[in-house]
């Protein structure tokens, strides 16, 4: 007979091997894998008693720091710049919106009070960043869409929580006013903007200048300052999720010592917290009690995906440079996932009359808004001819731990037909001696880099230059006249 504890281990263990085997799954569809880490949860409601909202929410909040912090990184603050404006607009006037036309049409549907609709509406108003990141990475969308997307989803959640919070207080205090629910807005969006800034530059003056015996440290160090970036912009009263975000951007697009080892760390740790995070969720919801709200819980669905999110896009867009292709792909993939989820715990644990009604509908509308949008976003984009062919690919760093402390890199590059070395001899581009070509992989084959060897299209190529010549060797390989990232 198991004890209790080892029973823990045994179900967590399987819980992790079914989360990551369903992510196959997940990619063939075009579904986000956060709808089968949800149906697992709800499978396994039928046979484990959970409600706790309090764990749940905390499980919930420490998963969204780290895929914050691992979207954040991932972002090129280059590709983000020009469509800065429209992303902040899609964040702020779009959020709103959709706030605005749920809440009124939740507080018809369901027959509650109009505080209590727009509670709804602001729990639901934010796209969500880990279906966006890893539905938008896996497709080719053209770039300006995705950066869009990517930068609002990661900016657009501190509004839905400061909303969701403020309406909550105001259907517990009815005594609140407009003004005051303003100031705190700015405040709190400013703080958490300083907060983010001034720890992202913290941790990055530690991470390179300090020296540990193990490579995996830095990994370690990486995530507990993002970590501490939420907890102190909470302790200032501010938004810790936008300070997470704010400091994993300035992170991200910063000279990082082992940028590669944390990334992978972070991505792999990503992925464990969005399954305990989905599971959690999908075991908090009892399905017998999904089909009371049913009918209620699809009609706001369909509200929020035809009207509601095309509305505030539409408002947020209207003097942006997007065409009407361009707004419609934007529009429709706005995903929800976590963070509404996780913001339809708090009314739970408020006490707010009703709460547990509004996490299954709340829940009913990201899993059908997942599912059909999710599925149809690279249809779509299709359809819409919105799709990039051959875009260049960013070179990335293979990490060696002797080599770090040498204060050089290897970089790994693949060649594309664009790409001016594309046809020369490796003599011909005039390296300097620090510049070395240690590999080349081309198809099955591995080949000796020799003067006379020619860069061919498709060809992958191990670069090996000192850090302080990243620029230098980019500039060499027309790297930078192809708009690329800095290497990861």
């Amino acid at each position: 007979m198991l004890s209790f504890v080892d029973s823990v281990i045994i179900l967590s263990a399987l819980l992790l091997l079914t989360g990551v085997l369903t992510t196959k799954f997940s990619s063939k569809f075009g579904m986000p894998a956060l709808v089968l880490f949800m149906a697992i949860g709800m499978i396994l409601s039928r046979y484990i008693y959970y409600d706790n909202a309090e764990i749940t929410q905390l499980v919930g909040i420490f998963a969204l720091i780290v895929i914050l912090f691992q979207g954040g990184m991932q972002t090129d603050f280059k590709e983000i710049k020009p469509v800065l404006g429209p992303a902040l607009s899609l964040a702020t006037l779009g959020v709103l919106l959709t706030t605005a036309v749920v809440g009124i049409s939740a507080t018809y549907i369901l027959d509650i009070s109009l505080e209590k609709g727009l509670l709804i509406g602001a729990i639901v108003g934010s796209t969500d960043a880990a279906a966006v990141f890893s539905v938008m990475g896996g497709l080719n969308i053209k770039r300006k869409i995705t950066s869009t997307l990517e930068a609002e989803s990661g900016s657009n959640d501190p509004m839905a929580v400061f909303l969701t919070v403020s309406l909550i207080e105001w259907i517990q205090s009815p005594n609140m006013t407009l003004l005051g629910m303003l100031l705190s807005f700015v405040m709190e969006m400013g703080l958490g903007l300083i907060v983010g800034m001034l720890v992202g530059l913290l941790a990055v003056f530690v991470i390179n200048r300090i020296n540990f015996d193990s490579s995996g440290l830095y990994p370690v160090m990486s995530l507990g300052f993002a970590i501490f970036t939420y907890g102190a912009a909470e302790v200032v009263h501010s938004s810790g999720l936008l300070a997470v975000y704010v400091m994993a951007l300035v992170v991200g697009n910063t000279e990082l010592t082992y940028r590669r080892t944390i990334l992978a760390f972070n991505q792999g740790f990503a992925w464990m917290m969005q399954i305990a995070m989905f599971v959690l969720l999908g075991l908090l919801v009892f399905p017998s009690q999904l089909s009371g709200i049913a009918w209620e819980g699809l009609i706001l669905s369909l509200l929020l995906m035809f009207v509601a999110r095309p509305v505030g896009v539409l408002a947020s867009l209207a003097f942006a440079k997007f065409d009407y292709k361009e707004k419609l792909m934007v529009a429709w993939a706005g995903l929800r996932g976590a963070v509404p989820i996780v913001l339809a715990t708090y009314p739970i644990m408020a006490g707010i009359e009703g709460g547990q009604m509004f996490f299954n509908v709340v829940f009913f509308v990201v899993l059908t808004s997942a599912v059909i949008q999710g599925t149809t976003i690279s249809p779509l984009a299709v359809k819409l001819n919105l799709v990039e062919n051959d875009r260049p690919q960013q070179p990335s760093l293979l990490e060696l731990f002797a080599l770090g402390k040498a204060h050089s890199e290897i970089n790994h590059i693949q060649v594309n037909q664009n790409m001016p070395i594309a046809g020369k001899e490796i003599q011909d581009l005039h390296l300097p001696d620090d510049i070395l070509f240690t590999a080349i992989i081309r198809g099955d084959r591995i080949i000796t880099p020799r003067g006379s060897t020619v860069i061919q299209q498709g060809d992958t190529l191990y670069v090996m230059s000192p850090k302080t010549k990243r620029k230098q060797m980019k500039a060499i390989l027309g790297l930078d006249a192809q708009g690329t990232k800095s290497p990861k």
